[in-house]
């Protein structure tokens, strides 16, 4: 099993989550953000063709996650899971598009990769994130959330690696040119999560198997990679984990669970 990022952060976001089995492999996008065009662009930068993706994840409806999503999957023909909520939030954009429900806790599987929706807090209709499984290892991803929450922490608990949202610093948040309005939704509780609430969730999970963490969906207004990785390797430096962080142009290359990192 294996995982890779298209990019991350408020322009664009795409997760790759890939697992083999014997000659064939389950390849899934979770989550796609960016224009058809860039989307294929960086999916040849991945190694991939769009039709080796066996489906299309959706977390919720915010642009930056869903915004490629429907017309990707009508060009391509590929298939999108979504909670019902989600979906009320872009109906409009579905037809033609082959869609399934998910909802909170109830697993579905795509081919060879098994994912697990759980709630969080975030300003959106009914939005999920997910744990993904090959029934080897375990990849847990909170990409949106505004704190942190007993059900998640339960959630991700148990993981191989995990991809951690780090959207914040409280401190160039407060300092920001950012109006008020949009200060408080951001640091609120159903807004994104600072880096200090993130590193206090990844103190609080099981961590008994987890070997790579990246941090992800950085502001790039109010945040920066060296005070996301701070926050992450604050929790997990002792105890050998690798630490990386995604960007928004690059994402991050291929991480071999099976290689641990």
């Amino acid at each position: 099993m294996k995982f890779a990022s298209l990019g991350s952060g408020s322009e664009g976001n795409a997760l790759l989550i890939s697992t083999a089995s014997g000659t064939t492999r389950t390849t899934v996008m979770l989550d796609c953000g960016f224009a058809i065009r860039e989307t294929e662009r960086r999916l040849q930068r991945a190694g991939l063709a769009p039709t080796e993706l066996a489906g299309i994840v959706v977390t919720h409806e915010h642009q930056d996650h869903v915004g490629g999503v429907f017309k990707f999957a009508r060009r391509h023909r590929v298939p999108v899971w979504l909670t019902f909520g989600t979906y009320q939030a872009v109906r409009h954009d579905c037809e033609g598009v082959d869609i399934s429900f998910c909802r909170d806790g109830a697993s579905f599987a795509i081919q060879d990769l098994l994912f697990t929706p759980y709630t969080v807090p975030h300003d959106a209709r009914e939005p999920v994130q997910y744990v993904a499984s090959d029934k080897r290892f375990r990849l847990g991803v909170l990409t949106d959330a505004g704190q942190a929450t007993s059900h998640l922490i339960a959630a991700l608990g148990g993981c191989d690696a995990l991809v951690l949202e780090c959207n914040h610093d409280r401190q160039m948040l407060a300092n920001s040119s950012y109006p008020p309005s949009l200060k408080r939704r951001i640091g609120g509780d159903y807004g994104h999560l600072a880096n200090e609430t993130t590193a206090e969730i990844l103190a609080a999970l099981d961590k008994s198997r987890l070997k790579t963490v990246v941090g992800a969906h950085l502001s790039q207004q109010n945040n920066t990679p060296e005070l996301a990785r701070k926050a992450l390797c604050g929790v997990v430096e002792k105890e050998g984990i690798e630490v990386m962080i995604a960007c928004q142009a690059e994402g991050f290359d291929w991480v071999d669970l099976a290689a641990g990192g």
